[in-house]
């Protein structure tokens, strides 16, 4: 009984550390690339692995973030709660963890088919890399996104095997997406930023600059999305869903507010996880209902 609760404990910091649910920003158009380079639903065999994948990717790499990061964590009275400075886990340990969730995600590449396979080191060097870019660019905001972009785009590899125009476009729209929210979520660290000699554009910029440009990829996002209408003969239910992302948009944009921590958090994570279910749903809603 105190060996099950001691694994349940564990399994509860390390789902924390990752930020586990946030696999909804990434997963949604994960699987809209999947279903369109399929076009219709992919073998459970790719689901799978394309989903094991993801998860070992991004688990690792968050992990491996929060390792890297834990001096710069310890001193910000924002994040000094998380659980490196605290000292509820060990770096030893998180970093056992996260060579094992790159060892999942290479091998569920090569279970997809050689192409995942060939590209899964450059992949991991590429998420990993992400965690030192606060330390020489402001542009680190955009290397987010990048990164997190290759899931959508990862996502056709695992289906196809091959090389296409339209993963490129969705990987563009999430790394505009992406790097909105987190110059607005970076917004609450401008001082501790610009004392700790770290780049952000907030810090960089300014607070109400750093908004505008986070505006800025935020429409250039929702053009994207309207740029795929008649590339992939997308219809009403689609145009609604997209609508109703602009609005969420809006709203999030509207209730920014770094001096509270609550509203900062449910503009930069709440709303966006409703926006890319609203996409998803209205995205398969259209192709396979209208198609």
């Amino acid at each position: 009984m105190e060996v099950a609760r001691k694994i349940g404990t564990k399994i509860r910091l390390y789902s924390e550390l990752v930020m586990f649910s946030h696999t909804l920003f990434s997963l949604p158009f994960a699987i809209i690339s999947m279903i369109w380079a399929a076009e219709g639903f992919p073998s459970w065999r790719v689901m799978l692995w394309g989903l094991i994948a993801l998860i070992g990717a991004r688990n690792g790499a968050n992990a491996f973030n929060r390792v890297v990061d834990r001096v710069f964590d310890a001193q910000n009275p924002r994040t000094a709660h998380r659980h490196l400075p605290r000292k509820l886990l060990e770096s030893k340990e998180v970093l056992v963890f996260v060579v094992i969730n790159y060892a999942i995600f290479i091998f569920a590449a090569g279970m997809l088919n050689i192409l995942c396979l060939i590209l899964s080191p450059v992949a991991i060097f590429l998420i990993s890399s992400y965690s030192y870019t606060k330390r020489f660019t402001y542009l680190s905001h955009l290397y987010l996104g990048f990164t997190i972009a290759s899931a959508p785009i990862g996502a056709w590899f695992a289906v196809t095997g091959q090389f296409a125009f339209t993963p490129f476009i969705l990987g563009t729209i999430v790394m505009l997406w992406i790097a909105g929210f987190d110059i607005i979520y970076g917004s609450q660290d401008i001082d501790f930023d610009r004392s700790h000699r770290l780049w952000s554009i907030p810090s960089a910029f300014g607070l109400r600059n750093g908004l505008r440009i986070a505006a800025g990829l935020h429409f250039i996002m929702v053009l994207l999305l309207i740029a795929l209408i008649p590339i992939r003969h997308l219809g009403g239910l689609y145009i609604t869903g997209i609508i109703l992302a602009i609005l969420l948009l809006m709203t999030e944009h509207k209730i920014i507010k770094p001096s509270n921590r609550k509203r900062m958090n449910v503009a930069s994570y709440n709303l966006n996880q409703v926006i890319s279910m609203v996409i998803l749903f209205f995205t398969l809603a259209d192709y396979f209902l209208l198609k």
